[in-house]
């Protein structure tokens, strides 16, 4: 069986396509720019110590190797031998505010980035349990059903924005809801929703739902981002402050309040995500000291890494480019 590590990594792979266009695109311009001197014998001759087929052989070395080290970072392994093993943990599904008030500056970059961070580094601490995700502002979706595939699960946070939900608001009680749908109903506990939002633009729903989770054994945590002073909401297009009809800047406030409401109903914490470290450690902490279940999954392990045959590779293509001249021996006669 063979995979990648680090399938993200395979992401940069999409950058060699516009710098293969930008290459090509500049030797046109050249080729047109020599077209314009004069006769092309005579421009060939002043040229003539200057190898085309060198240059195109050099560059393509370079977008190889280049494709090749992605490929050294993502590290394929293959090799793993499938044991049933013991694996004990809980099902934990991470709902996240998508809004557009999630663009707020009130955390830095912004609040929607500060949350995919603090849920990237929260995956590294929760390896023995199934994780999922749901994505919500005015209407909520699951994003990635419960796993233990981390890398899939990082590859759509990393897509996470407001256009995934083209309704606006901030429907707290549908993505609870749609949380407790994902759990295995049978199960009575084991169950933990983390909810990362910044409160605002509430509807009325959160709280039943909130009481419907916990009787399903659901232990919903809440994660407030943003600050009570509120921040300006950047419009991705224009790069600029959101106005209201009045042409005022739109200020987002964090409503603490109503997270904490929501903590305190489902019989959990509530985390002020300012010290994104911090508050990891202790979410961390708190799902991972929780009762437990055995999984018993069929786990790849043992797996044998090839990264480090790709990194000669592309090593030597390197060296190989290095060494090619561009320049090409001319007899005049």
């Amino acid at each position: 069986m063979l995979r990648f590590q680090h399938i993200e990594y395979l992401w940069y792979l999409l950058f060699l396509l516009p710098l293969a266009a930008l290459f090509f695109f500049s030797l046109w311009q050249k080729n047109k720019k020599l077209a314009s001197i004069g006769e092309p014998r005579f421009v060939e001759r002043l040229i003539a110590n200057f190898s085309k087929r060198n240059h195109l052989i050099k560059f393509s070395l370079l977008l190889i190797a280049l494709f090749i080290g992605v490929l050294s970072l993502a590290n394929l392994q293959g090799g793993g031998k499938a044991e049933k093993i013991e694996r004990k943990g809980i099902d934990v599904m991470i709902a996240l505010d998508v809004s557009k008030s999630m663009l707020a500056k009130d955390a830095s970059p912004n609040r929607l980035e500060k949350s995919k961070l603090f849920i990237a580094k929260l995956l590294d601490k929760l390896a023995n349990n199934r994780v999922g995700l749901i994505v919500f502002a005015g209407k909520a979706y699951v994003s990635v059903p419960l796993t233990t595939d981390f890398s899939a699960l990082k590859m759509n946070l990393a897509t996470a924005s407001p256009n995934m939900v083209p309704t606006q608001g901030t429907v707290l009680g549908e993505a609870i809801g749609m949380a407790r749908q994902s759990f295995n109903v049978k199960e009575t506990k084991y169950k933990n929703l983390i909810l990362i939002s910044d409160g605002e633009d509430h509807d009325e729903t959160a709280m039943d739902e909130t009481k419907k989770a916990v009787e399903e054994g659901i232990q919903i945590h809440t994660i407030g981002i943003g600050s009570p002073e509120g921040g300006t909401i950047i419009d991705e297009e224009s790069g600029q402050p959101k106005t209201d009809k009045n042409g005022e800047p739109v200020v987002s406030k964090l409503n603490a309040d109503e997270l904490r409401s929501i903590a305190n109903e489902g019989h959990g914490d509530f985390y002020l995500l300012t010290n994104t470290e911090r508050v990891v450690t202790e979410v961390a902490q708190q799902i991972n000291s929780s009762e437990q279940r055995s999984f018993g999954d069929t786990i790849y392990t043992n797996y044998d890494s090839y990264f480090q045959y790709f990194l000669i590779i592309a090593l030597l293509l390197i060296i190989i480019e290095f060494f090619i001249s561009e320049r090409k021996k001319v007899a005049y006669i």
